[in-house]
């Protein structure tokens, strides 16, 4: 029971010092106090975390407070997002970590939710009624969580403005894809000096050639995943498809390898890569990389890769691997910091809300990177089953 309280004081002092990085963002008392007890909420044992089982852990005798913080008080939670991102880079900041752009999903009912809609959640694996958001993760060997965020809004939103501004979206906010959320995402972290090596993304952002080109012209190495039917500049063709480029593939030029461990143990398959657009520059250079199952050797995945030149293929391995740390961050944020458990419909308000959980994610992934560098945990930094968390026994 003491080396329980005693991590549950841990956690409550460490969220303390996060919530300290963004107080000043707030003009008043009740929303700083508001802020924390919302925090101290979503990291609490709580079945559901809505605005009335949060009050009531906070010692409240309604919401509220609490709804009031997320919806009506004035703040801007970019800003406290960055000074949160500065505590990460702070504890965790590597010149090798890696960025990780992804999207997911979150189920909703009704059509009053700032960008529902009908539309595929990577989450459910379906169509479903749901919000979308794309963000990005910043993972390093000591631990990953999640730097930034934005709200997709489909073309049903952004074409009319009158049901935008009833959920808080300004007329200057237009449509976006996906993949200029993430371009966005990116460029901020490069203008502000986060420190990173690499920037990695699934088919749905990585089959984009000009961001990929955007990416290279800014000398910013990356291995995006791509589709079978994307195309490469050669020495024979200046469209080669990628999925050409192994068939009859000498044997030993295929090596097997893990790309980190999973859920069900190590990720083991059979990588190879081809070099193409040879002529580009001495010291960097352009790869295709083939990943395919072991298992099931007609499964083959595809990469691209702009990197040193002298970079081997272990190391783009691990950075192509390194695009599961999100999906990792997306579960624990969801399983242990109520990333998912909201009940804010405005724009203004979602991005509070996934700031706020991304606040208490970055609190308990440095505590467990600090356990990490002790000894004392012998889980991964994000494993949900770490000390760190109060939640472990839950």
């Amino acid at each position: 029971m003491g080396g329980d309280l005693a991590g549950v004081r841990l956690w409550a002092r460490e969220l303390d010092a996060v919530h300290e990085r963004f107080v000043h963002r707030f003009s008043r008392s009740e929303p700083r106090e508001s802020a924390l007890a919302y925090m101290r909420g979503l990291i609490a044992p709580l079945q559901r975390k809505n605005g009335w089982t949060v009050a009531e852990q906070a010692g409240h005798d309604g919401p509220d407070r609490i709804q009031r913080m997320l919806n009506r008080i004035e703040w801007d939670a970019d800003e406290a997002l960055d000074d949160v991102r500065d505590y990460v880079i702070e504890n965790l900041g590597d010149r090798e970590a890696v960025l990780i752009v992804d999207d997911t999903g979150f189920l909703k009912k009704g059509t009053r939710s700032a960008g529902v809609q009908r539309q595929y959640s990577g989450t459910a694996g379906r169509t479903e009624n749901c919000q979308v958001g794309v963000f990005l993760g910043y993972a390093t060997d000591r631990g990953r969580t999640l730097i930034d965020r934005r709200l997709y809004l489909p073309t049903s939103w952004t074409d009319d403005r009158e049901r935008c501004r009833r959920a808080g979206i300004s007329d200057e906010v237009a449509f976006e894809t996906k993949v200029a959320m993430a371009k966005a995402m990116v460029r901020k972290a490069i203008a502000d000096k986060i420190p990173f090596g690499w920037v990695t993304a699934d088919a749905a952002y990585g089959f984009s050639k000009g961001w990929r080109f955007e990416l290279e012209q800014a000398d910013v190495f990356h291995v995006m995943a791509t589709t079978r039917h994307d195309t490469v500049v050669t020495r024979w063709a200046l469209d080669h498809p990628v999925h050409d480029l192994f068939t009859g593939l000498a044997r030993q030029k295929w090596k097997r390898r893990s790309c980190g461990a999973g859920a069900h143990g190590q990720r083991v398959y059979d990588w190879a890569r081809v070099e193409v657009r040879p002529w580009h520059r001495e010291d960097r250079r352009h790869w295709v990389i083939a990943r395919r199952s072991v298992h099931r050797p007609d499964e083959i995945s595809y990469h691209i890769a702009y990197c040193p030149a002298g970079t081997t293929l272990d190391q783009l391995i691990r950075v192509a691997g390194s695009r599961w740390a999100i999906e990792e961050c997306f579960q624990t944020a969801k399983q242990e910091c109520g990333l998912d458990d909201y009940q804010v419909r405005r724009y203004p308000g979602w991005h509070r809300h996934m700031t706020l959980a991304m606040a208490a994610h970055a609190c308990l992934t440095v505590l467990r990177a600090r356990e990490l560098d002790t000894g004392k945990a012998e889980t991964d930094p994000l494993s949900s089953s770490t000390s760190a968390s109060p939640r472990s026994d839950a």
